[in-house]
């Protein structure tokens, strides 16, 4: 199955990564192996509720087309991960795929164990079967740092040694990243605390909201920077954030995060729990959107949750995220583009990818509902704001539907939308993830004001040809 199928739900994102039924959340251990990239996620392969996580699978050889694949893990009977099979990471360990998850059992509390599974036959590019191993390598975090929140291990190399990151809050509010020495997979050694939510630069780009941050992950770019990717848990999924700095040998030769700048790592409110590969030349990231409409809806459609486009993730001089949709998704687009200059009001297909670039403030339309509301992107270069005002479309989530202002620089954005899934790229400074349902009696257009000076061009995203 090359891509996911056309659903009655015309909501449903056809391009992206999701299951083609029930629930999705966190992507997990993108990793790239004998030329295909393969992508697990949080899975309940029976309802499009959170429960009974599993591990599903996919994976592609152009970053487009995904073939779904059986599920990967499976939660064991009295065994670690008996209720669950939570988010981590795979790493190649001597020739073998490995994931490296977090288990969760019927009396977890917020702790998890590091479980591990091996691919059963590496030599399999598809990597359809994994056993899981019966014993975890870590059982639970330290005694002694009072953790209430443990899970989301995340494994990478530095100084030519393998290393873990496990996601914490602590029993005062306080939340951390643990480190653990793991050049041998099946024997980790604490090494302390990588960073907590008591640094100031961590305290400035992200408040004093979140008591555990989540899903960890870690990147080095090619100036000697590492981004340091966290989700942020008030209790439940607040925000996402990144820290930019470099690691430091500790005093015992362990490792700390010294952070030199910070921020929100998108600025809507449909994004979390992103997940990173780093490949020789670049990093990517996936996101999960979750859905932002009532449960009887989901329960409707049958299915609940997806990724994101891959982006490419990097760091700017000064420090700032810089951040781009993955080349490869230019394969997705139609031969000829449907729009090429601001003009009458132009229907817009299900899936499309836009590109504006405005010398002046411009509005962008791109829904209109039956009352004559309007769905806008507005680019103000000379404030350097771009303003996606959504309103009239409510999301059934607390964090309401108020319009977002995204600073930035340049007066350029790129607008990727599949079904209900909106991704604004603002330059590459900054993007905006938001879930927008369209109703019956919306239409759904592009319409072009304010702005005298615009450049605009639009694709719809159709399957690639193999010609």
């Amino acid at each position: 199955m090359s891509l996911t199928a056309p659903s009655s739900d015309p909501g449903a994102p056809r391009f992206r990564v999701r299951p083609p039924a029930n629930w999705m959340n966190d992507p997990n251990g993108p990793f790239r192996w004998r030329g295909r990239h393969h992508l697990f996620y949080q899975h309940n392969p029976d309802a499009p509720v959170h429960t009974n996580v599993h591990w599903g699978h996919v994976s592609s050889a152009d970053l487009v087309e995904w073939e779904h694949h059986p599920v990967a893990l499976t939660p064991t009977p009295g065994g670690p991960d008996e209720a669950g099979c939570w988010s981590g990471c795979v790493v190649d360990d001597d020739g073998v795929p490995t994931a490296v998850y977090t288990g969760v059992d019927r009396r977890h509390t917020g702790l998890g164990a590091i479980c591990l599974a091996r691919a059963v036959v590496p030599e399999d590019e598809t990597l359809t079967d994994w056993k899981p191993l019966p014993t975890p390598v870590v059982t639970g975090p330290p005694a002694d740092l009072d953790v209430v929140m443990f899970r989301d291990p995340f494994v990478f190399s530095s100084g030519g040694r393998r290393w873990a990151l496990v996601g914490a809050g602590h029993a005062d509010g306080t939340p951390s990243v643990l480190l653990y020495d793991c050049e041998t997979l099946s024997d980790w050694r604490f090494a302390g605390v990588l960073l907590d939510g008591d640094d100031p630069v961590a305290a400035d780009a992200f408040g004093d909201k979140a008591v555990g941050w989540e899903c960890p992950q870690l990147y080095s770019t090619q100036s000697g920077d590492w981004v340091l990717v966290l989700s942020l848990w008030d209790g439940d999924p607040c925000s996402t954030g990144y820290l930019t700095g470099r690691l430091e040998p500790g005093a015992e030769g362990e490792l700390r995060f010294a952070p030199r700048t910070g921020g929100r790592l998108d600025h809507g409110r449909d994004f979390y729990a992103p997940a990173v590969l780093q490949e020789p030349d670049r990093a990517l990231m996936w996101g999960w959107s979750w859905e932002a409409r009532d449960q009887d809806e989901v329960d409707r459609a049958g299915w609940a949750g997806v990724l994101t486009a891959p982006r490419v993730v990097d760091v700017h001089p000064d420090g700032a995220l810089r951040v781009a949709p993955a080349p490869e998704l230019e394969l997705l687009r139609a031969a000829e583009p449907f729009v090429t200059a601001p003009g009458r009001r132009t229907p817009l297909p299900a899936a499309y990818d836009l590109t504006v670039t405005a010398s002046d403030r411009t509005t962008v339309s791109l829904l209109r509902s039956a009352s004559g509301a309007q769905l806008t992107v507005v680019l103000d270069p000379d404030e350097g704001t771009v303003t996606l005002d959504r309103g009239d479309w409510p999301r059934a989530r607390p964090e309401g539907s108020a319009p977002i202002v995204v600073r930035a620089p340049a007066g350029k954005v790129r607008i990727l939308v599949d079904g209900s899934l909106l991704e604004l790229f603002v330059g590459d400074r900054a993007t905006i993830t938001e879930r927008v349902y369209r109703r019956p009696d919306d239409t759904a257009e592009l319409a072009v004001s304010d702005g005298s000076e615009v450049t605009i061009t639009g694709w719809e995203l159709v399957p690639p040809t193999h010609g």
